[in-house]
């Protein structure tokens, strides 16, 4: 007998409730009394707002507000952030709090009305006139004046220089030196941005809000409104797609809070598609990379310098040359990391920040060294491979990229690769096959969740976590399950819940080691308390055993020496006169043992492109991608994570770029027909590879998350398979037809004269 879940491909326990719209999303819950607020947003970039007009939107019958800086509730007063646990430093956005624009699409106004499209109506009557001022959205027209950035809370600066890297580049035989360009990218979740906020009266909201943290959003509504913690309830238990954008609170949260305490009724603000645009974004960056190399291609210089943009009011960073330090064993080595202020609002996290652009750069110049060196891309890899974190002197905690690279290629083919560029054909198309590592950090945070057992069998587990389309919901329910051995139909998870015990925002790849773990320890208390209360049978067959010696299966308690002197679970409760079990736990990692380690996930990507020799069209025909994440505690969801970051992959080195015009400090492909990204005509065969590694360090559970790691390297692989079909180096990102052809030779073709 036995209930094993964990490691076990279980379809989502939420996918019936997705699928046959039972599951609610955030702009989709209909009460009385329901007003809709439309949000005015700025058509310059920067500037004042002189004056302000609502006069024609206010006549109308069934407006009954429009706020504007003039009018709307002040929020709190204090600079710092201290309302939002992932921002990061400066003062934040205060939408309606005065008269200055600092980017384009910045809400100047909110309508609200009896109906949403009287409030859209109305939106469009609102007058509004600027002073303005010149701005600067053009990160190479003041790269000059790059700085760096105060620390940010969570994120290593880059590590101190050591050796001598400008010597050692300078003496080495075979050295290369290069920059690349990687453009704004924009998250876009089929669910935008929506807040329904539920008047309870003597002002008690229940907030209805897409976000990747309940707490953290409960915890800013509380900040910035001045209710107390009590009167404040935000439950967020579907999310239709985050990737990071989710992290802090978007600017319709306190509108929509704030139209509710003014107007005393329920109120929904949702975003259009267009100003999903006006949030965070992943930041424009530019890279200077140089490495230095013996002729027989061991690393002795590397430099990595990188330059992105903030807005003029906070200092993001994200860690994007740090990786460089650590992937590869060199002893001379300088990385930086610096910003620069642009009138844009702030960049935020998105899918694997920082590593995304960092490894694009440093794999695809190591991919350029092994073509000077005339080596295999994958031997050069192999030949500067390191067991330590030499920017922290660390040895990894598990580090099985070796056999990602080996199994990858197998599965690959990549020993049958011609290395000379242009040297394989197939049908009329250049063929390509390009190869990049991948690596995230595999990070834990504390976490708290309660557990409660009924007399009929049935457990409920809960913490205050998000699933954004991970698979939250499933891996909880699967560790809870396994861990009381009752099936899998008998366990709920419940998330996304203020009220419920604190978990981090949902992000970074570490929600199922830092939730997962609570979840773990808090079934574990259940599981000795049952033992505890059959041991007080009449002649229970545990009387002289430990816990140690039990094992939970199928409903039932019994030794694992001889399963047949069992408990059930119901006969236990109903023994000790209990209703229900309820323990909670709060479970933090172990940084005592962690800190002694460098703690990451591991891939090797290996992609082939084929590419029209007359028009440059480039189709990814394939990808493989080895991963080692640790204990993978369910197959299906986590392949569907590796498979969906690939596919961004291929966005991201061949499609997506949010276009600015700079003469209006406006990105301009503020929509899904013009912001391209991968459809299904762009997605050939993926092949996913998790390679066992074991880790007792990284957490209890030995897993390392997988959100992020399925999209790092990706993009590299691509660009170096594009070279290798070619000939043409591209180093700024999209590698759209245009750039490939303008670099390489097209062959020429007769041309028939016309008939006559």
């Amino acid at each position: 007998m036995s209930t094993k879940y964990i490691g076990q491909p279980i379809s989502r326990v939420d996918g019936r409730a997705k699928v046959t719209g039972q599951a609610k999303y955030a702009g989709e819950y209909n009460v009385p009394n329901l007003a809709y607020g439309v949000i005015v947003s700025s058509a310059i970039a920067k500037g004042r707002i002189t004056n302000i007009d609502s006069t024609k939107a206010l006549s109308l019958n069934g407006v009954l507000q429009v706020f504007t800086h003039k009018n709307a509730p002040r929020t709190a007063e204090r600079d710092e952030n201290y309302w939002d646990e992932v921002a990061p430093p400066g003062s934040p956005f205060r939408p309606l709090q005065n008269d200055k624009v600092m980017f384009s699409g910045q809400p100047v106004a909110l309508v609200v009305a009896e109906s949403f499209e009287l409030a859209m109506y109305a939106a469009s009557l609102v007058q509004v006139e600027y002073k303005i001022e010149q701005h600067v959205t053009d990160l190479d027209q003041v790269r000059n004046e790059a700085y760096v950035p105060r620390p940010r809370e969570g994120i290593d600066p880059p590590a101190k220089p050591r050796g001598n890297p400008e010597s050692a580049l300078a003496g080495a035989p075979v050295k290369i030196e290069v920059e690349y360009s990687a453009p704004v990218e924009h998250h876009n979740p089929m669910e935008p941005y929506a807040t329904t906020v539920l008047w309870e009266g003597d002002s008690k909201l229940i907030v209805y809000d897409k976000t990747q943290g309940s707490v953290n959003n409960h915890d800013y509504v509380c900040n910035v409104s001045g209710l107390s913690s009590d009167q404040v309830r935000l439950l967020s238990p579907y999310v239709g797609g985050a990737f990071g954008s989710g992290l802090r609170p978007q600017y319709q949260l306190v509108l929509a809070v704030m139209a509710a305490l003014g107007l005393k009724r329920s109120v929904r603000v949702t975003l259009r598609r267009q100003q999903m645009f006006t949030l965070g974004h992943r930041p424009r960056t530019i890279q200077n990379v140089a490495l230095g190399a013996a002729t027989d291609g061991k690393l002795q210089a590397l430099i990595h310098q990188a330059i992105a943009e903030t807005s003029q009011y906070e200092d993001y960073s994200e860690p994007v040359v740090n990786w460089s330090g650590e992937l590869y064993q060199c002893d001379n080595v300088k990385l930086g990391h610096k910003v620069v202020h642009l009138d844009f609002c702030t960049p935020c996290d998105m899918r694997a920040p920082g590593a995304v652009w960092g490894l694009y750069a440093i794999e695809s110049a190591m991919d350029e060294l092994a073509y000077k060196l005339r080596m295999d891309p994958l031997e050069l890899r192999l030949k500067n491979y390191t067991e330590r974190d030499l920017n922290n002197n660390k040895p990894f905690s598990s580090k099985e990229l070796r056999e990602c690279y080996r199994q990858g290629a197998e599965r690959f083919g990549w020993s049958k690769r011609n290395p000379e560029p242009r040297s394989m054909r197939d049908d009329g198309s250049l063929i390509g096959w390009g190869f990049a590592t991948g690596a995230w950090d595999a990070m834990h945070f504390p976490a708290s969740a309660k557990a409660v057992l009924s007399a009929d069998g049935k457990l409920m587990v809960g913490s205050a976590t998000a699933d954004i389309g991970t698979g939250t919901y499933t891996i909880m329910t699967q560790i809870a399950a396994e861990t009381l051995g009752l099936p899998i139909e008998d366990v709920t998870f419940k998330l996304g819940d203020s009220t419920l015990p604190k978990a981090p925002v949902e992000g970074g790849s570490f929600t199922a080691a830092s939730v997962g773990t609570a979840v773990k320890q808090v079934c574990d208390k259940v599981r000795g308390k049952l033992f505890r209360v059959a041991q007080t049978l009449p002649k229970s067959p545990f009387a002289n055993a430990k816990l140690e010696d039990i094992t939970f299966a199928d409903g039932h308690m019994m030794l694992t020496s001889d399963p047949g002197r069992s408990v059930s679970i119901q006969e236990a409760m109903r023994h000790g006169g209990l209703s229900s079990i309820e323990e909670s736990a709060d479970a933090a990692p172990d940084e005592a043992k962690r800190s002694q380690y460098t703690l990451h996930t591991h891939s090797a990507i290996f992609a082939e492109v084929k590419v029209d020799e007359d028009l440059g069209t480039i189709d990814v025909a394939r990808v493989v991608s080895a991963i080692a994440g640790g204990r993978i505690l369910n197959p299906k969801t986590a392949r569907s994570q590796i498979m969906g970051g690939i596919v961004w992959g291929i966005g991201m080195a061949l499609e997506e770029e949010s276009v600015v015009d700079h003469k209006f400090g406006r990105f301009m492909n503020h929509n899904l027909a013009e912001y391209h990204v991968p459809v299904n005509a762009d997605v050939h065969d993926i092949d996913v590879i998790f390679v066992e590694e074991h880790d007792s360090i990284v957490n209890p559970l030995g897993v390392k998350g997988l959100g992020e790691i399925g999209i790092v390297g990706v993009a590299a692989a691509i660009g170096n398979a594009i070279f290798h079909a070619t000939g043409v180096r591209v180093r700024d990102l999209p590698i759209t037809l245009d750039k490939v052809l303008a670099g390489v030779a097209v062959p020429k073709r007769e041309i028939l004269a016309p008939a006559a």
